[in-house]
């Protein structure tokens, strides 16, 4: 498995898609719009990042460091953020259809407008969330005792 410094990512961001750059720093790094589609991102600092626009679609964040991070409006469809902390992350507009979001902490997130079917958020800490119009069908799972609609979420038709 190939390994990427810093520069190198940066020279390369829009062109990603399925790399593995495990455990890397990118934090404080600009990738508006990159394509990082199935990317292995697990243990990635991205603290404070700019994904706005970003494809992560598929994409492994398994643990990873989003705190801060700007990723309005990306797509991370299927994607595995397991234990990722998102801790005031922006994620209005995003899309985290069929994404695992388990254990993740989203703790005062905003997440206004999100797409939210069929998320996993089983165990995760979503104090403070913001869900205003965000979207979610029957098959979202939510943390015992979580209510999405005080939240200001929207349940959709499947």
């Amino acid at each position: 498995m190939p390994d990427f410094t810093r520069e190198e990512v940066l020279d390369i961001a829009k062109k990603l898609t399925g790399a593995n750059l495990v455990g890397i720093d990118l934090s404080n790094t600009n990738l508006i719009g990159a394509n990082l589609m199935g990317t292995n991102l697990s243990e990635v600092n991205l603290r404070n990042a700019n994904l706005t626009g970003a494809n992560l679609d598929g994409a492994m964040l398994i643990v990873s460091n989003l705190r801060g991070a700007n990723l309005l409006v990306a797509n991370l469809i299927e994607a595995n953020l397991e234990g990722a902390s998102l801790v005031g992350a922006n994620l209005s507009g995003i899309d985290l259809s069929d994404a695992n979001m388990i254990r993740t902490n989203l703790t005062n997130a905003e997440m206004t407008g999100a797409s939210l079917m069929g998320t996993n958020f089983a165990h995760a800490n979503l104090e403070g969330v913001t869900l205003t119009g965000a979207c979610y069908n029957s098959d979202t799972k939510w943390p015992e005792g979580f209510n999405p609609v005080e939240a200001g979420a929207i349940k959709t038709e499947d």
